[in-house]
């Protein structure tokens, strides 16, 4: 049903025709109207059959619903930024105990600083926790991949999580598709659990496994990650052919066939890319896009029959490891069999500052003219950090730098030096 509805409401709406038994939450910027919309419908009978349990903390969201899908029960979450991190420990254990929770990750930074807005810290800090990591490029496909993302858990018993950004999404009114109820229950079969807790056949989940197993039981998570990349297309399909559109998958190509230049990137950011690539070729460039849907498990194969050519690669990241670089470009690097020559990493967005067309067509123009460095902050303001650096070394007790940073930006050209926080 075509609706002009926001992006959380149009993923309250699907996750609800998906019928969870158990969806237990606690409130963080930005994710919070997803679960406010679920906990209206079952007070409100619109989603009969399940128990809506408020919690104290992200952590103990994360361990309702682990201890709701051992039972056998259909369960989902939602959370963001600082709300994953507390929720660590959980995310390694859904995950090693195989329960196939859905959770949303309403993308937004992780401080400190603190910061309230978009970027993709908080799902990096968690992609070796063996979650599946779907990224959403519209509100449409953040409504869609949820659908899919309770078959696909279901399918290979691993926890999904469905990455949206925060706010840009999340709190975005767009035209919707939202899957009808008829349409979810032709798509998704009722749960049935690989293992569950029954006290009429009592078996043991999570126990102690020493050194004789550890290293087999961790590889067979392995596997089922890799068993997973198959299921991701076939559960694409599928999809397509109940709603009748296209959502999901590994990668999404974008102009890619001649390209000279592919722009690589997560999440919604590939729209405004998009834009420019049509711009580019309306310049006459040859300049693709290539969207990361599914980035874990990492579609090397599918990256690499992508990225086929010789084409000069930017991976647009919004997070990066501190004191190396990119993270999705380590991933590129490697589907490429280990190629760097001709890859650059582009960090912006960061915190949620805007990523515009005017900056990224700069990073098409100097991409193709080669002027593009290894690895490259987007607008970054390099007066503000030079003043912070020459403070650092003149000043042993130089002060917090995010106040120092804040008073030296709306001090125009003033410099910092001898101040203290």
């Amino acid at each position: 049903m075509l609706r002009q509805i926001e992006g959380s409401q149009a993923v309250a709406r699907v996750v609800a025709a998906c019928r969870p038994e158990v969806v237990c939450a606690y409130p963080i910027t930005p994710q919070t109207h997803i679960v406010e919309a679920i906990g209206a419908m079952v007070k409100s009978g619109e989603l009969p059959g399940c128990r809506f349990i408020n919690v104290e903390s992200e952590f103990s969201a994360l361990s309702v619903a682990i201890g709701a899908s051992a039972t056998g029960a259909r369960a989902y979450t939602a959370t963001a930024s600082q709300g994953l991190l507390f929720m660590m420990e959980a995310l390694y254990n859904a995950a090693g105990l195989g329960l196939p929770i859905v959770m949303t990750l309403a993308n937004r930074a992780v401080g400190a600083p603190i910061n309230i807005w978009n970027d993709h810290s908080d799902a990096m800090a968690a992609r070796d926790a063996g979650w599946i990591q779907l990224f959403a490029r519209s509100n449409q496909e953040a409504a869609d991949l949820h659908a899919q993302a309770f078959r696909l858990a279901e399918e290979v018993s691993l926890p999904v999580m469905v990455c949206m950004d925060g706010f840009i999404l999340t709190h975005a009114f767009e035209r919707v598709d939202v899957a009808t109820r008829e349409q979810i229950e032709a798509f998704l079969p009722p749960f049935e659990p690989r293992q569950v807790l029954d006290p009429a056949a009592p078996v043991s989940i999570g126990a102690m496994v020493g050194p004789e197993a550890f290293e087999e039981v961790r590889y067979l998570a392995h596997a089922r990650h890799l068993d997973a990349l198959g299921v991701i297309e076939s559960v694409a399909e599928e999809f397509a052919e109940v709603v009748g559109r296209k959502s999901g998958g590994l990668v999404a190509p974008y102009r890619t066939q001649d390209a000279e230049l592919v722009v690589i990137a997560l999440g919604s950011v590939l729209g405004t890319i998009h834009e420019v690539v049509d711009e580019a070729r309306d310049r006459g460039l040859r300049v693709g896009a290539l969207g990361v849907t599914t980035f874990r498990p990492f579609p090397l194969e599918a990256v690499r029959d992508a990225l086929a050519g010789d084409a000069r690669l930017v991976v647009l990241e919004k997070a990066f490891s501190s004191g190396f670089g990119g993270v999705l470009s380590t991933d590129i690097a490697m589907a490429l069999g280990g190629a760097t020559a001709r890859l650059s990493t582009v960090v912006g967005g960061l915190g949620g500052r805007a990523i515009t067309e005017t900056s990224l067509r700069r990073v098409v123009d100097d991409a193709l003219e080669g002027r593009l460095g290894r690895l490259e902050f987007l607008d970054l303001d390099r007066a503000a950090v030079e003043r912070e650096l020459a403070h650092m070394a003149g000043d042993r007790r130089s002060g917090p730098i995010a106040e120092n940073v804040l008073r030296a930006i709306g001090a125009g050209t003033a410099g910092i030096a001898g101040r203290r926080a």
